[in-house]
């Protein structure tokens, strides 16, 4: 028998896990011996959040690693083989979305290994639902390139495809970057594209604000509001 392959999602900032995980989701993580991680340190945080009842140094807590080959895939595996259950965990929010451990989840499949993802929050998903923006087709693109002219192009192509299949494209940024993410995208929109900031979601810091590129122009939120602090932007043009 093999052990079943659990997807535990944990937390976007520093909320009590009983904010942001359902009770069950909590307890199936503290029943698990064997992780495989984004990043170690991290995941050892999130579980003394969750308050697992083992001392962390006796888990097994295996890294991905960068780039992910097909023999650290099987290796990493290697505990569900033996029977064990195992849980993957992303650096925040869920495994497998906007995270490097799907090509493990396509494994699992592969070898017939039950996959359980648990409830919990997505970044992603929660900024989406806040926005108010098309929820029927979406799409995300991870990172917008840093430089210019090719950043402020790149918004002007996903701009011109969400008015052509009236999609809501999200996108994130590393958070130092976020004023000038927010610059490119005041100046490079046009006037009537529906712009949502979607900042610190989950925390008592949670600010979510969905407005049209011209009075975000006109009503520009200060670097303090979301710099330095996680946040997901999400773009929608009706044409």
């Amino acid at each position: 028998m093999t052990g079943t392959l659990y997807l535990l999602p944990t937390r976007l900032g520093a909320s009590a896990w009983q904010l942001v995980l359902p009770a069950e989701s909590r307890e199936i993580a503290c029943r698990l011996r064997h992780f495989v991680v984004e990043n170690a340190k991290t995941a050892r945080a999130s579980l003394k959040w969750l308050e697992h009842p083992v001392a962390l140094r006796e888990l097994v807590i295996e890294q991905l690693p960068e780039p992910l080959k097909p023999v650290d895939i099987e290796r990493l595996l290697a505990p569900l083989q033996a029977g064990n259950d195992l849980g993957l965990m992303s650096e925040a929010g869920c495994p497998g979305v906007a995270d490097p451990g799907a090509l493990l989840v396509r494994r699992a499949h592969e070898l017939d290994i039950a996959v359980r993802p648990l409830v919990g929050p997505s970044s992603l998903l929660l900024a989406l639902m806040a926005s108010g923006l098309d929820g029927q087709r979406f799409a995300f693109h991870g990172y917008l390139p840093q430089r210019e002219p090719e950043r402020s192009k790149r918004i002007v192509e996903l701009e011109k495809e969400s008015r052509q299949k009236r999609q809501t494209q999200l996108f994130i940024e590393t958070p130092y970057r976020n004023q000038a993410l927010f610059d490119a995208l005041t100046s490079a929109c046009e006037a009537e594209t529906l712009l949502c900031v979607a900042t610190d979601l989950t925390l008592a810091s949670e600010t979510i604000a969905t407005r049209r590129i011209t009075d975000w122009r006109q009503r520009r939120p200060a670097s303090a509001d979301f710099s330095r602090r996680p946040t997901v932007f999400l773009l929608f043009s009706a044409g």
